[in-house]
């Protein structure tokens, strides 16, 4: 069987968790305080980092420590998954569904510009595939509004946009460190801003809401007389995860570099069938999927086909306005979009010769 996706892990993930094991220190410690430093170095030191348990929390942190909650409405793509919608609902705002960019997957900014009202507080920009669309008008447009930008860059870690490091510019980023993104924790996540007011905030919310509990966690210690003063949440990172994130960060580099190789030869070898690929920068980015567009009506047998010669295949993503809890029924490119969208196998541990073998089984289903 050919895998959708894999973690990649080897002796020094291993011997990274046997280090924690061995310190009997499992919680937020001192590993996490080292891999916040290694990703703001990671950063050139141009944003700040605040590591969580998962890349939803990363969000929802991100928006409650802008302020945004009941009552507000977070303009958010709809062709994305359903934690980017759920994370803003769950700080009490409404995710409102914006439709996309046929060639890209990414918001479509005229579509989001019908949807502002004067509730509209941020705009959750969702990189999709690791192409990251036009972050300039992102920014143009919400300077134009006045609203917070959260990314959500959990396909794009460890990509470029105009020679920076995705994450070393912005107003807030949001970052997936689960098992099978371009780096794994296990599970986690990490929010990067350079808005220190941000991060000193989510720092606090994501244990439980204590004030500078976080510099108690780093020494091994914790808070015994303390304030709260808003809503806080479970949401940290453990060391154990930590640990395997920071081996995993020394690897990006040639992670990157191997999914942009396989991502060229299944660009090579679709040529001439009727498969359409993403406008996204091979060059730039690091590809975390690699979504096609299949003709309509045609992605379910394809799909059965390709699993009857062992190859697994995923669907990224339903629209979320076709969701109960977020339906609505304006977002027409996003759904035409959802209807056609099949992704391919793609992690570090295949070969070319697989992505061949993949390439030459689609080309059999249409013969």
């Amino acid at each position: 069987m050919i895998k959708l996706s894999s973690a990649s892990l080897g002796s020094e993930e291993k011997e990274a968790v046997d280090r924690v094991l061995d310190a009997k220190y499992l919680g937020m410690g001192q590993e996490v305080m080292l891999f916040e430093s290694e990703l703001e170095a990671f950063f050139s030191h141009k944003t700040r980092v605040a590591c969580v348990n998962t890349g939803t929390s990363a969000l929802q942190l991100a928006l409650q420590a802008c302020g945004i909650g009941q009552g507000d409405e977070v303009l958010i793509p709809s062709l994305t998954y359903v934690a980017s919608f759920q994370a803003a609902s769950a700080t009490g705002a409404t995710p409102i569904a914006c439709d996309i960019d046929l060639k890209n997957g990414c918001l479509d900014f005229l579509a989001a510009r019908k949807k502002l009202t004067p509730r509209t507080k941020a705009v959750m920009y969702v990189h999709y595939g690791s192409g990251i669309g036009d972050r300039e008008r992102l920014f143009s447009f919400a300077h134009e509004f006045g609203l917070r930008v959260i990314e959500d860059a959990a396909h794009s870690f460890g990509g470029y946009d105009k020679g920076e490091r995705i994450g070393e510019r912005g107003d807030i980023l949001c970052f997936s460190f689960d098992g099978i993104k371009n780096i794994t924790c296990g599970e986690g996540g990490a929010v990067v801003s350079s808005d220190e007011k941000v991060i000193d905030k989510i720092r606090d919310l994501r244990l439980l809401g204590v004030q500078k509990d976080t510099e108690q966690r780093y020494a091994g210690k914790r808070s015994w007389d303390f304030d709260v003063t808003e809503q806080g949440w479970r949401y940290h990172m453990s060391n154990m995860n930590a640990a395997i994130g920071r081996a995993q960060l020394k690897k990006i580099d040639g992670f990157g570099k191997k999914r942009r190789s396989l991502a060229q030869v299944y660009k090579q070898h679709l040529q001439g069938l009727p498969i359409e690929c993403l406008d996204i920068d091979l060059d730039n980015s690091v590809p975390h999927i690699f979504p096609v567009l299949v003709e309509k009506g045609k992605r379910t047998s394809l799909r059965d086909f390709l699993l009857s010669h062992h190859i697994e295949t995923g669907v990224h993503y339903k629209p979320n306005h076709l969701l109960t809890k977020y339906r609505s029924h304006d977002c027409p490119q996003a759904e035409a979009f959802g209807e056609r969208i099949l992704s391919l196998p793609l992690h570090v541990g295949l070969d070319e010769g697989e992505i061949i073998r993949v390439s030459q089984s689609i080309g059999q289903y249409f013969a």
